[in-house]
């Protein structure tokens, strides 16, 4: 070829060259993505909108520059308190949830502890009372709030996303990571805050937006994300495989090596206590467990609330206060992991949990659990004996059938000298840890020789335990109580065909019982869910009165009855019942609550 049409050729590929090497690339790995932003680089503009005093603390409505995206400013609003008077304390970074705010309860409960806390609105509703004119967190040309839900799950480039290929910096996760970074920018320039004693914490979306901050700042020194930020959601459940996966929007490696929990656990350096609940919809506790193993320095605390979906009982709920009492002040020692081992190969050929607590602190209680179902927002958890011998508590675990999985923990509570609580929990005097969460597969469980040795019953429970067995909802309240239970899921006591569900109970006065039956909780690849209620009349007085119903009894808002028990996952005794804007029961219910003596089955002769 001429030289001179090479030289000409070449001449017009440079620039075409050049813009291929200059053609911005998504980031592939946390570590790049983390790296592309710099939290403390830009001015932060932090602007007061208001301040004042309530008791011993001091508020701000506050407002700073997270950001330009698109050659357009974000800010962020939030609320930051601290006692009066106070000077470098350490400062902590509250998440709200999702549909959430900022809290100005937060604000006061940490403060009257002795931190410096701020509480950022991400989601922008609108702040607590908000004045007319006050300025809120304004994300300008993006929106990673849940009005653009598809944004969490999403990589492809849009009109609401900062990329114009696809990128994780088109995720809602990482925008909001930068925001909540921002924050933490924001409380170590603050003169009532020591920079080097930062914490993180949140619930529900705010749990899973904790760990993306702890896994991407070492400024956070403690962290304590709740019922969120549970990884490996993309990928199938290998004893459940019919659950439906969730689906990114674009190349799935991608988003599991940038925006996928399980990809951030790695980074963590901060020590992190998980508050969980053993049933939650969204911090799935399998997953939460899985994805705890991958923290390098594995100081780490599980607290796992038994039969709960997204919400603790105080023992538990307190272990985040706590958390932070010994990593930020130093002034509470928390016990290690309890010892936990599921032997097989025992003498019996009965599993059993073997648990030894710290002993470092005095032991008030040791709790161990274990079910047999493969779906960990649906499964039951029963209550194993723990007998004690020496320092180690054991409790056997029978089982039905080798053909199902075998799943157990325990729970240590130990207790606390002086009450404490947490925010919108009453106080506790003694707090719970739990150990890690042991998983047996059937083929483990038969090539162990391990022997079915349990026997069903129709006995579901005589309340001789108390609600052991049980979650409750409102329990103090004499009108809105509701008493529930996952048992009957449990094919130990599950009710047959020729069955009727009995309950013996008494109550002071007359009244309407409202019994709830749900079927298909969280288990769409099994069915639709529905509520199925039958509503009793209760004579009242001090005579023992029993309830007989067979499933057509139960019926839905729309009049369907229940057909079998077969796939019955929750029973609720409660006051009342409201769905549609209709109430059965009543929100008045007369006299004392009522007192349950018996739940059984019987055999249906009529």
């Amino acid at each position: 070829m001429n030289p001179f049409r090479i030289a000409a050729l070449f001449a017009t590929l440079v620039p075409f060259l050049a813009c291929a090497a200059d053609k911005p690339k998504a980031p592939v790995t946390v570590q790049e993505l983390r790296a592309g932003f710099d939290p403390r680089k830009d001015a932060l503009d932090a602007k007061i909108v208001r301040e004042w005093e309530k008791g011993d603390i001091f508020y701000r409505h506050v407002t700073f520059h997270i950001a330009n995206f698109k050659d357009k400013p974000a800010r962020m609003a939030g609320f930051f308190g601290f006692p009066k008077g106070a000077r470098k304390l350490p400062g902590l970074l509250h998440l709200h949830g999702g549909g959430q705010r900022a809290f100005l309860h937060e604000i006061e409960f940490y403060a009257k502890r002795g931190y410096a806390c701020l509480s950022i609105n991400w989601g922008g509703r609108e702040m607590e009372n908000a004045q007319e004119g006050d300025p809120n967190t304004d994300w300008g040309a993006v929106d990673p709030t849940q009005k653009n839900v598809p944004g969490y799950f999403n990589l492809k480039p849009g009109d609401q996303y900062l990329d114009p290929f696809e990128s994780p910096r088109n995720n809602n996760w990482y925008l909001l990571t930068l925001g909540a970074r921002r924050g933490l920018t924001f409380l170590e320039q603050q003169p009532e805050v020591d920079a080097d004693r930062l914490g993180v914490y949140g619930h529900s979306m705010g749990g899973s937006l904790t760990v993306y901050v702890a896994g991407t700042d070492d400024r956070i020194k403690a962290a304590a994300p709740s019922v969120g930020g549970s990884g490996f959601r993309t990928e199938p459940w290998p004893l459940l495989p019919q659950v439906k996966l969730e689906t990114p929007n674009g190349d799935a490696k991608l988003f599991n090596a940038t925006i996928a929990f399980e990809s951030y656990a790695p980074h963590i350096q901060a020590p992190l206590l998980w508050l969980g609940a053993t049933n939650d919809f969204h911090g799935i506790m399998d997953d939460t467990y899985r994805t705890g193993e991958l923290i390098p320095h594995r100081n780490v605390r599980y607290s796992f609330t038994p039969h709960m979906n997204h919400r603790f009982t105080p023992e538990f709920a307190v272990t985040r206060p706590l958390w932070f009492d010994q990593h930020l002040q130093g002034s509470f020692i928390f016990p290690k992991t309890p010892d936990s081992k599921l032997v097989l190969a025992t003498g019996d050929q009965v599993p059993e949990l073997q648990v030894t607590p710290d002993s470092s602190q005095p032991v008030a209680e040791v709790h161990i659990h274990y079910s047999v179902d493969p779906d960990p927002r649906a499964r039951f958890w029963r209550s194993a004996r723990a007998k004690k011998t020496g320092t180690t508590w054991v409790g056997k675990l029978p089982i039905l059938t080798t053909d199902q999985p075998l799943f157990a923990f325990a729970t240590v509570e130990y207790p606390k000298k002086q009450t404490a609580s947490a925010p919108y929990a009453s106080p506790a005097d003694h707090y719970a840890i739990s150990s890690i969460l042991h998983t047996v597969a059937p083929d483990a469980l038969k090539r162990a020789k391990v022997k079915a040795t349990d026997k069903t019953t129709a006995l579901v429970d005589d309340f001789s335990h108390g609600w052991q067995d049980w979650y409750l909802l409102e329990a103090g309240n004499p009108h809105h109580w509701e008493f529930s239970t996952r048992k009957l899921a449990d094919p130990k006591w599950q009710g047959q065909a020729d069955q009727r569900l009995t309950l013996e109970m008494q109550a002071g006065k007359p009244n309407e019982l409202v019994m709830v039956l749900t079927e298909n909780f969280f288990r769409s690849y099994r069915g639709k869910s529905q509520d199925f209620v039958a509503v009793v009349q209760v004579n009242g007085g001090k005579e023992t009165q029993t309830i007989s119903l067979k499933p057509g009894d139960f019926k839905t808002s729309e009049g369907e009855a229940l057909y079998s028990w077969k796939h019955v996952d929750v029973l609720s005794l409660r006051a009342y019942y409201e769905k549609g804007g209709k109430c059965l029961g009543s929100k008045s219910w007369a006299g004392g609550q009522p007192k349950f003596l018996k739940l059984c089955w019987q055999a249906d002769n009529r």
